[in-house]
């Protein structure tokens, strides 16, 4: 039989008949019979197309390299071999056919080398029209990758599944949005998998064509995955939870939202499997009800410490399963839970078992009543934070009772609580014993500036922050009430309250025994000059932040005042107030002052002439508003950015 050996690999096979005179133009002159088959070594030569006649029958030379006929076995074979990163980014980089087979072997796949060394170089594949960089950030040790809107296509996640091989593998994977025509499906996914099997992070945003083979493959592959984000994935059901479920046992965080196929048994598999889950967001998912998500707390192995549960189905039943096994749980938010009732809360309060609760915040739930308030105060002993956001059934009677029974309370936030009223903040605040450290107040209407006639038996000294904004009846008396019921205040946020005057203000100024530290005003229409002066003559040596934003009464008065007498002052705001240059120039001749940040957006009476004094200033400054500042020229104002290149200017 006649034998024929292609060593080269580049070359073509020929048999049969016998060469022409022409043979010695490719190689060395020999005598072959013609009964043999022969393979004829060429030397070095351009590659031509003319045909060679061998015998009687013509053949043409093939203009394909050898490799590109052989099929996706061999490939599949030779792609395994490959030694290292570089030399798969390479073959990646030749056609979209060599890519896909690349994607396609998993990555206990690959031989491995002695010699393989990851190249620490930022590397490019570039497939067509997509083109992937691969580079060596790093966020907490692994590789991270955001794809978002247009550049979101399967072939960029294929780049990505083979560039970053060679760099360790990806540790976190975020896809926002895909592209229209060419968007992200199941095999992107199914890239990433097998070639990013270290992946720990994945967080997939409207991305509607991924559905449960792409994530049961990231479920089979990737065993390492600790964070998984789904948000409006309609074609992600409970087979791809349970997948999830099944392979990932070091799963600690979980985030569902808007995700309408995913329910009850997808939630029963993680609380059965995940024993290291610690923290669970559900959203707006409506085949989600009582079942999934008891099961996530009735586990004897529960180990949840975050929970956050968002407009679902749910009743009374989940709440107390939560309130009796909930053990772990530090951290607590429900929000638009339409059918749980009062019931609902009073038990998970009663039930006792919520000891370790930190933070509780709770948005538009009519289950929350005086009742069940009061209850879960006496509930959670060690309570710190609580927010309470659109509970139009919360009055006085439930929210002083909370607040003497969760005494360790510290921080206390409510939000259009509108029957809370001015004797429910003084009875809060005139309580012994209180740790309160910090009360913030948000359109909540229905406190009312009236003389106060509830007594208090001392002050609240613990009390460091105060917020109000935009409570409208929140006027002069009460402000003077809560100035002497706190008289350790530091910071203040009196904003949006058009009721405030001199007259109130500076009572509350003037009982601040530990010294302001940070002052808020903005809005506040009908105050003058008179308070910032008593302000900084009584707290210029601590004021650090000063907001004066919508105080068009304030002049140049209360600049020269804050430029004689604030030290560490900082940041100063005084937007849209009747300021001219003459206060520029008073603060930039202010030695003591270090102003970093400086807003004068719509003061008008801050012209050209303020340019000088703004370069001295701009000696401290890293942030400078000029917005709507109309007699400053654009011309000035480029000079003056050439000249501050350190400080972000806005104009």
């Amino acid at each position: 039989m006649p034998a024929l050996v292609n060593c080269g690999g580049d070359d073509e096979f020929y048999s049969g008949g016998s060469f022409h005179a022409n043979s010695m133009e490719m190689g060395r002159p020999c005598s072959i019979s013609s009964h043999v088959d022969v393979y004829f070594r060429p030397c070095k030569r351009a590659r031509i197309s003319a045909p060679f006649l061998f015998g009687e029958t013509d053949f043409e030379q093939s203009k394909q390299s050898s490799i590109s006929v052989l099929p996706d076995e061999c490939l599949y074979e030779i792609f395994r071999r490959l030694p290292g990163g570089q030399e798969k980014i390479s073959c990646a980089s030749v056609s979209k056919h060599w890519l896909m087979l690349l994607t396609s072997i998993r990555k206990g796949e690959f031989f491995k080398c002695k010699n393989d060394e990851s190249s620490k170089v930022d590397e490019e594949i570039s497939v067509s029209d997509d083109v992937e960089m691969i580079s060596t950030d790093e966020d907490d040790g692994c590789l991270t990758r955001c794809l978002e809107g247009k550049k979101a296509t399967d072939l960029r996640l294929a780049a990505i599944a083979v560039g970053t091989s060679g760099h360790g593998g990806l540790g976190k994977l975020s896809i926002r949005g895909s592209n229209s025509s060419r968007g992200v499906t199941d095999f992107g996914l199914s890239a990433i998998a097998r070639g990013c099997p270290s992946l720990k992070v994945l967080s997939l945003w409207n991305v509607p064509r991924i559905g449960d083979e792409g994530l049961s493959e990231i479920a089979k592959e990737c065993h390492s995955l600790e964070k998984l984000d789904l948000c409006h994935c309609p074609s992600i059901s409970n087979k791809g939870l349970i997948a999830i479920a099944e392979n990932c046992p070091n799963l600690t965080a979980l985030e569902i939202e808007s995700c309408s196929k995913i329910g009850n048994e997808g939630l029963q598999a993680i609380g059965k499997l995940c024993p290291r889950l610690q923290s669970i967001s559900i959203k707006d998912c409506p085949l989600v009800g009582d079942q999934g998500v008891s099961c996530l707390f009735s586990s004897g192995s529960s180990s949840l410490t975050k929970v956050k549960l968002q407009a679902l189905n749910i009743t009374d039943f989940s709440l107390a399963v939560i309130g009796h096994y909930g053990k772990s749980v530090t951290n607590l938010v429900l929000s638009g839970l339409q059918n749980v009732t009062e019931k609902g809360f009073w038990v998970m309060g009663n039930a006792q078992g919520l000891q370790k609760l930190i933070s509780l915040a709770i948005t538009s739930c009519r289950g929350v009543t005086d009742v069940s308030l009061e209850a879960m105060g006496k509930g959670c002993a060690n309570l710190r934070q609580m927010c309470l956001r659109k509970c139009c059934f919360v009055s006085d009677n439930g929210l002083v009772p909370f607040v003497k029974g969760a005494g360790s309370l510290e921080c206390l936030q409510l939000e259009e609580c509108n029957r809370v009223t001015q004797s429910g903040i003084v009875g809060i605040l005139s309580n012994t014993g209180l740790k309160l450290k910090s009360l913030a107040l948000v359109k909540c209407m229905g406190i009312k500036d009236v003389a106060s006639e509830t007594p208090f038996s001392s002050p609240c000294s613990s009390l460091k922050s105060l917020s109000v904004r935009n409570c409208q009846g929140f006027g002069s008396g009460i402000l003077a009430t809560v100035g002497k019921l706190c008289p350790q205040l530091q910071h203040v946020e009196l904003s949006g309250l058009c009721g405030i005057t001199d007259a109130g203000l500076l009572p509350l100024l003037e009982s601040c025994e530990a010294g302001l530290v940070k002052m808020n005003l903005s809005g506040c229409l009908n105050l003058t000059d008179e308070v910032v002066l008593a302000l900084t003559r009584l707290h210029g040596a601590t004021l650090e932040l000063l907001n004066l934003d919508g105080c068009r009464r304030i002049t140049d008065a209360s600049l020269v005042a804050v430029a004689d007498n604030c030290l560490f002052l900082s940041d100063l705001d005084v937007s849209r107030c009747a300021i001219t240059d003459l206060s520029i120039a008073a603060l930039s001749s202010a030695e003591q002052l270090s102003l970093q940040v400086l807003s004068l957006s719509a003061c008008s009476g801050v012209s050209n002439k303020s340019i000088p004094f703004l370069k001295k200033l701009g000696k401290t400054l890293i942030g400078l508003n000029l917005q709507n500042c109309n007699s400053l020229s654009s011309r000035t104002v480029e000079l003056l950015m050439e000249s501050l290149w350190r400080c972000d200017i806005l104009f």
